[in-house]
């Protein structure tokens, strides 16, 4: 089944009128941007024009599509990628490696499977001094899946799918300040309320702050291993609600104000490659545990959060340099972007999302400490 175009309304035609580069585009992501050919001249970013009903954005992409996640055909060893690369560096125990000497974008195919397998056991995997294009992100991008359009988020001009992260961009539309941040400053992950959400999602910071401006990640995999193997039993098979980032019009009901887009998923899922249950919730977009009464769903989510969030053994937090790449997987983890800088430096990068499978939960799957040979009594 092919997308849905989207409808023009004539009130928001304006959206669409490219705009010239007021803020000053940092000068390291203009060399970039540069060398890529992108044309800069009639505006930068790109800006779509902004859906306005609810239906017209749900029926994107609303159909079941065929995934088989690159990381379940890879070599367990990963011997391609690793013996190529100069250094491998986990930073913490649970979460997050460092690959050294590897470039990205000339990977090969069964290098590219052994990356989706690492970031699917990893969570998270860095690489310092890309040179990397737009361009070549996305192609990167399309070998873990179906690229993400988002329907009103800036991109890079003729790189659909490449959204530009420019926190200076984002707080002149809604200020930000040092009480409320505003943003990515908040534990989430992307695109839950798709029909299938997020996988493996590619963040190349071509500009960073001198100081602050780190990203945090957490690690679902360990945060459902904190859980007693009595209240696993409780949220195991549960489905909860998702909800988008962004809120539209009910067309057939447009004085009731913007509704956000919801779906229903597991509150537990499978990684199809690793096989290994995970936590799968978030502070922001999750909105309640179907079949329980709000005060029980509040409750037990309040727990999940506190669980994923504050356990700073299961997370990392990583500082960034220029022209680095962190490509993390929203299937098994929530991130932070801190905000610590004030804006007092630029920041510039693009992303490129894959969506992966419609989540699953099968009540036999492992845990990651199961299968890793750490389990201790009080955790199986």
């Amino acid at each position: 089944m092919a997308p849905i175009a989207l409808p023009i309304s004539p009130d928001i035609k304006d959206t669409m009128q490219p705009r010239k580069d007021t803020l000053g585009l940092p000068e390291p992501a203009r060399k970039r941007l540069e060398k890529a050919g992108i044309d800069l001249t009639p505006g930068y970013p790109h800006r779509p024009a902004k859906p306005v009903y609810l239906d017209d954005v749900y029926n994107i992409r609303n159909y079941d599509r065929e995934y088989i996640d690159p990381g379940s055909r890879a070599d367990p060893e990963k011997k391609a990628l690793l013996s190529a690369a100069k250094e491998v560096i986990h930073l913490t125990a649970h979460i997050g490696t460092e690959i050294v000497g590897l470039q990205l974008k000339d990977l090969t195919d069964r290098q590219k499977d052994e990356l989706g397998l690492l970031i699917a056991e990893r969570s998270v995997v860095f690489l310092r001094d890309q040179d990397i294009s737009p361009q070549e992100q996305k192609k990167l991008g399309e070998w873990y899946g179906e690229i993400e359009v988002h329907p009103q988020v800036p991109s890079v001009p003729g790189v659909p799918g490449t959204t530009v992260i420019w926190p200076a961009l984002q707080a002149s539309e809604i200020p930000a300040n040092f009480r409320q941040t505003g943003g990515a400053s908040r534990w989430h992950t992307d695109l839950v309320h798709e029909r299938q959400p997020a996988g493996v999602t590619h963040l190349h910071n071509d500009t960073v702050p001198s100081l602050g401006g780190d990203t945090l990640w957490a690690s679902g995999y360990a945060a459902y291993e904190k859980l007693s193997p009595a209240f696993r039993k409780i949220i195991d098979g549960k489905e909860a609600v998702y909800r988008s980032a962004h809120q539209y019009l009910d067309r057939n009901d447009p004085t009731a104000g913007p509704k956000h887009i919801e779906r229903t998923h597991p509150l537990v899922r499978v990684h199809p490659a690793t096989g290994w249950k995970t936590l799968w919730v978030n502070r922001a977009m999750t909105v309640r545990i179907v079949g329980l009464d709000k005060d029980e769903s509040d409750l037990i989510l309040g727990y999940l959060y506190n669980v994923y969030e504050k356990n700073v053994d299961i997370q990392v937090r990583f500082k960034w340099t220029p022209g680095t790449s962190a490509l993390w997987d929203n299937r098994i983890t929530i991130h932070n972007a801190s905000w610590d800088y004030e804006g007092l430096e630029p920041r510039h990068g693009t992303r490129v999302t894959a969506l992966a499978e419609k989540p699953f939960f099968d009540e036999k799957a492992p845990t990651r400490r199961q299968v890793l040979g750490l389990a201790g009594p009080g955790d199986i």
